[in-house]
C-alpha cells in the first residue's frame, strides 16, 4: 500500500511539473470584410506575438514568440509566469490585436485572433512620411520584437 501512494505521488508531481504554464494560440487572416485570405496569398507565418504580464516586475514582464506557417504559436516553457498578461498580435498589413488572459499556475489560455487586413490606401508608409510623427505606424501601442541573434 505505501509502494502504492508513493507511486502515485511521484506520477502527480511529474504531471503537474509538465502542465508549466503557456499562451498558445491560432492567428488566421482575413481581409476587410472577415473572409480568410487564402494561404497561397498571404500567410501568416512571422507574426509577433508579444506576451505583456501586467502583474509582474519589469524584468518578468515581457515575452515574444513569431508564428508558424500554419498561423500557431506557444510560449517557451518556463517563459510564462502566473498573472495578467496583455497579448499583442502584430503582422505587416495587417491590424494589430490585443486580447487580455489571465495565466493560473498550471493553466494555459488560447489566443485565437482574425488579423484584418489593413486596406491598400490606409496603410501608412516610413518612406513617404515627412515628419517624425507621421512615422509612428500605431501610435500608444506596445510594440516589443523577439531578439536579434
Amino acid at each position: 500500500m505505501k509502494l502504492h501512494n508513493l507511486f502515485s505521488a511521484v506520477v502527480t508531481v511529474t504531471l503537474l511539473s509538465a502542465c508549466a504554464p503557456s499562451i498558445r494560440g491560432t492567428i488566421k487572416l482575413v481581409d476587410a470584410n472577415n473572409k480568410p485570405i487564402p494561404a497561397a496569398t498571404a500567410s501568416p507565418e512571422g507574426a509577433v506575438v508579444n506576451m505583456i504580464n501586467t502583474s509582474a516586475s519589469l524584468e518578468q514582464a515581457s515575452y515574444s514568440v513569431t508564428t508558424a506557417a500554419d498561423g500557431k504559436f506557444e510560449s517557451a516553457r518556463d517563459a510564462i509566469k502566473k498573472g495578467k498578461y496583455q497579448v499583442e498580435i502584430n503582422h505587416i498589413g495587417f491590424q494589430t490585436e490585443t486580447r487580455t488572459v489571465e495565466v493560473g499556475t498550471f493553466s494555459s489560455p488560447t489566443v485565437d485572433v482574425n488579423l484584418r487586413k489593413i486596406p491598400e490606401g490606409r496603410r501608412k508608409t516610413i518612406r513617404g512620411s515627412r515628419t517624425d510623427g507621421d512615422k509612428i505606424v500605431n501610435p500608444g501601442e506596445v510594440n516589443i520584437q523577439p531578439p536579434s541573434m
